[in-house]
């Protein structure tokens, strides 16, 4: 079933994306995730044939078809603006490919923490924006990072780590190469799109310091991830 677009509020939003810089902010925002879903959903597609059991198999397909459908809801959203999705993705496609191929894992097991790190880190950049926007915008975000993807990805790399411990090393560095390359990512999208970068900390007296606090925190918030997993960041 498809997800619901999230409800329209009332003046406070569509005002806000009048401004044609805001809505440019926006759109700029939402290209970027819906080409991390689409991209998503192709990763998780193709990962699932190396499933070690049919469960893995079929659970990640169902991820993928979540990806899918966050990836339409944004379309949806972006067409209400005026804009298509691919317009809005075309920007990103570059830079998120290379972003893929230099994280290319090396196994099952990687890419189940692929999966799960890059996922969870996007969800708490996107959140971090949200922050920013008009209440519709920010309900569609919420709507996308409403799902369960992340807590079954959790119990499924905690499980594989309890039958084979001599992962955990192995998969402890994918992490942190992860979410080094991670940062790094956001960082370069922020500077590549001067919308995105100028308009996040408009109203910060010390940009700088700003971008530095989030970036902190991000790190943090992957950090408590790992611990939980049992592995160090």
């Amino acid at each position: 079933m498809q997800p619901e677009a999230p409800a329209v509020p009332a003046s406070a939003a569509e005002d806000a994306l009048a401004n044609p810089r805001y809505a440019r902010f926006v759109t700029d925002l939402l290209g970027v995730i819906a080409y991390g879903e689409l991209s998503g959903f192709e990763r998780l597609s193709s990962d699932a044939r190396f499933s070690p059991s049919l469960a893995d198999r079929a659970s990640l397909g169902r991820l993928a078809v979540q990806e899918f459908e966050h990836f339409e809801l944004v379309g949806r959203f972006l067409a209400e603006l005026g804009v298509t999705v691919e317009d809005a993705m075309a920007p990103f496609q570059a830079s998120v490919d290379a972003f893929h191929e230099r994280t290319r894992p090396g196994d099952w097991y990687e890419s189940l923490m692929k999966a799960y790190v890059i996922d969870a880190f996007s969800g708490d950049f996107y959140r971090s924006l949200a922050d920013t926007l008009d209440p519709r915008s920010r309900d569609l975000i919420s709507t996308i990072d409403s799902g369960e993807g992340a807590a079954h990805l959790q119990r499924r790399l905690k499980e594989a780590l309890a039958d084979d411990p001599r992962l955990a090393s192995r998969l402890a560095l994918w992490g942190r190469r992860l979410v080094g390359e991670a940062l790094t990512q956001a960082q370069r999208v922020g500077i590549e799109r001067e919308y995105l970068a100028g308009l996040l900390f408009a109203n910060e007296a010390d940009q700088t310091q700003h971008t530095t606090a989030l970036f902190s925190q991000l790190t943090r918030n992957h950090s408590r991830r790992m611990s939980a997993l049992g592995l160090t960041a």
